[in-house]
């Protein structure tokens, strides 16, 4: 039982810091090709507020959106996840 805790402990810590990761590439790849949260929101077609919670890790992206913001910061997928 002890040993299960663990693991699940493990497991949530590693999402953590991937999901921070992921916080941090997006906001490094916005910036880097010159564009504001607003800016890449429009692009999406999603409200300003959508986006910024993507880069407070406070929601995630769907598939379709990591291609297309994939496709914005001219990047592939994997830079941004990983």
């Amino acid at each position: 039982m002890f040993a299960r805790r663990l693991d699940k402990s493990i497991s949530i810590l590693y999402n953590i810091i991937m999901d921070k990761k992921f916080c941090e590439n997006l906001k490094g790849a916005r910036k880097g090709v010159g564009l504001t949260q607003k800016q890449v929101a429009e692009k999406l077609g999603v409200v300003e507020s959508c986006y910024a919670n993507w880069e407070q890790g406070r929601t995630e992206p769907n598939v379709d959106m990591l291609r297309k913001l994939a496709e914005i910061f001219d990047v592939s997928i994997d830079e941004l996840i990983k």
